[in-house]
């Protein structure tokens, strides 16, 4: 029997084949949560499933929202997702809770 060497993120529970794969996860897990706790704060009437949804998104998008703020904002524009996206679901579903 072979031993398989695997890394779980302990925020979701996500499996990774290895370490670094599973930090990177982990790092935007962290920045969502932060990105989420600020939206609350800023935004008081916000629910806390669209929030968690919307501070998914910015931080899976976090690479093309740095490039955006530093002078390129049609980069957006470039990267916007489809209406059958996940994201966009998710997104839209916290919305209607």
């Amino acid at each position: 029997m072979a031993v398989v060497a695997v890394w779980k993120c302990d925020r979701d529970g996500t499996m990774f084949d290895n370490k670094k794969d599973a930090e990177e996860h982990d790092n935007m897990l962290e920045l969502a949560a932060n990105i989420t706790s600020l939206l609350e704060q800023a935004v008081p009437e916000l629910s806390e499933d669209l929030g968690e949804a919307v501070g998914l998104v910015l931080a899976q998008k976090r690479d093309v929202l740095a490039k955006a703020c530093k002078g390129k904002p049609s980069l957006l524009l470039e990267e916007m997702v489809a209406p059958s996206d996940s994201n966009v679901s998710d997104i839209q579903k916290a919305g209607n809770a």
